[in-house]
């Protein structure tokens, strides 16, 4: 697979840094949806959130595919070992195609390298902001990261931090996507349709877009650019209910790769502030200081890892956490 990389000093074009900031030229942006009370009940919210993934599915034909070059290395191996390990004839470059196909057309129709730490944008639920409203960026938003991990499907198990880990996520979703691909082919599908069926789970790959990336892949070829293992997320050390636990920071301002979701207007969904999040037994944490929020006091919302986000999230007012890394909070 032939492989173009960005020489160290290079001049970053305007075109360049647009592309990284803002949405896709060839996207239109939906328009924002009525949610008030009225009609709440009879928005149906999931099929919103599928049919505005669609629309901005298609990546442009003229993009210069890019990825992180960490990411893509983690990936390839991910990709790599989970070709060695398939019940099926898999090439690894065909493999690692698979495996990463699908990241553009959810997170970067672009074209840009998908951020690691993309969130999602287009679920618009009103179960997924704090229901006492104490600022407008207390929103948990329920697919993370390049994969875009959602915790109504194979996110489920995972922590905002862990799902934006290229690392973890490739090392997930490589033999997932390889070994479903296998399942159908060793039950008489086509490549193609092997591969539609492995890319089920995504819906922006329904229409076809994944496939024309497959192709394109292997065919063009990826250009790297330097892109970290969470994508601009800063893994802190935190201090909270009396003890210590590796945290992650999350600033959408900080974002690595395409971050058109991050700006104003970037999205349906509100952009969540800058929040941190770490595994608690067997629930996800995501806490926003009041610094980062607005708030009048720190708030906390909870998801247990059996739980869609859109409906079993719970919130409430915080104090005492302390970014011990950053000395930041109630130390």
């Amino acid at each position: 697979m032939r492989r173009k990389t960005l020489l160290q000093g290079s001049v970053v074009t305007a075109a360049a840094i647009l592309a990284f900031s803002t949405l896709p030229a060839h996207a239109e942006q939906p328009e924002q949806p009525d949610v008030s009370d009225d009609y709440a009940e009879e928005i149906d919210y999931e099929a919103l959130a599928d049919e505005l993934r669609l629309e901005n599915a298609w990546v442009d034909p003229k993009s210069t595919l890019q990825f992180g070059e960490q990411p893509l290395a983690w990936a390839t191996t991910a990709a790599h070992n989970a070709a060695a390990n398939a019940n099926c004839s898999v090439s690894k470059d065909h493999a690692l195609a698979m495996s990463i196909a699908m990241t553009w057309p959810e997170v970067s129709p672009s074209g840009a390298a998908p951020s690691p730490m993309t969130l999602s944008r287009y679920d618009t639920q009103p179960t997924l902001g704090d229901p006492e409203n104490r600022a407008p960026g207390l929103w948990f938003h329920p697919g993370i990261g390049a994969w875009q991990l959602d915790s109504a499907g194979l996110g489920q198990p995972y922590t905002a931090d862990e799902a934006q880990d290229v690392e973890n996520a490739a090392n997930g979703m490589a033999p997932h996507v390889v070994n479903r691909y296998c399942a159908l082919r060793n039950n008489g599908s086509s490549a193609a349709n092997a591969r539609a069926g492995a890319w089920q789970p995504w819906h922006a790959c329904s229409n076809g877009a994944c496939e024309d990336i497959f192709h394109r892949i292997l065919h063009e070829g990826i250009t790297t650019v330097p892109i970290s293992r969470w994508g601009g997320g800063e893994m802190r050390r935190c201090w909270i209910s009396g003890g210590a636990t590796d945290c992650l920071y999350v600033d959408p301002a900080n974002a690595e790769g395409s971050s058109w979701w991050a700006a104003p207007g970037g999205g349906q969904s509100p952009i969540s502030a800058p929040f941190y999040v770490w595994r608690d037994g067997n629930h996800e944490v995501r806490y926003w200081m009041d610094i980062d929020s607005g708030a009048a006091t720190d708030v906390m919302a909870t998801r247990p890892f059996n739980g869609n986000a859109r409906d079993s999230l719970t919130w409430t007012s915080h104090s005492g956490m302390c970014d011990m890394t950053a000395s930041r909070g109630d130390c």
